[in-house]
């Protein structure tokens, strides 16, 4: 890669850094060229990004920014998971993915500025996604209510009932 290339990249990925609500870092070895594109495109449906990222320019492009990365700690073959949303759904998609295929493993990722251990990601990926959340407030919200119009509306029902029983009795 030329220093131009190198200095775009490290660009680039400075403005993912700012813009990311959530990262995850997995190593993908193993996994086949098909399978990370078939992954990335599961996960960009779902408001994220997978990318394969090499270590130096990776860490050379985190300083300076809330998510310092060690040398130590970004080793082998390194995949970037970026959440862009505050949805977990990419982190679903991620477990699920690797439920099926066992790859790539979780080594750590930053939620809201803090660190992550892969058991603690894995956790965060068994939380309802945002929009299952809504539709259980919107549920939630609307029982009350429809219990209540099925309440008067059964009063109703009864006065209309013996309305017709008292006008057939003449």
């Amino acid at each position: 890669m030329k220093k131009a290339q190198k200095s775009f990249a490290i660009d680039e990925l400075k403005a993912k850094f700012q813009q990311a609500k959530a990262l995850v870092f997995t190593d993908y070895s193993g996994l086949k060229v098909g399978q990370i594109n078939q992954l990335r495109q599961e996960i960009k449906k779902d408001g994220g990004e997978f990318e394969v990222v090499k270590n130096n320019l990776l860490r050379i492009a985190s300083e300076g920014t809330a998510w310092v990365l060690d040398k130590d700690k970004i080793e082998g073959t390194i995949a970037a998971l970026w959440v862009y949303t505050d949805d977990v759904t990419p982190l679903k998609t991620l477990d699920t993915f690797i439920k099926k295929n066992e790859l790539p493993k979780i080594k750590f990722g930053f939620w809201s500025k803090d660190t992550l251990t892969a058991e603690q990601i894995k956790a965060l990926a068994n939380l309802p996604g945002l929009e299952e959340l809504r539709a259980k407030l919107a549920g939630s919200l609307k029982s009350p209510l429809y219990r209540l119009n099925n309440s008067l509306k059964g009063n109703l029902m009864k006065l209309v009932y013996i309305l017709k029983v008292k006008g057939g009795e003449n």
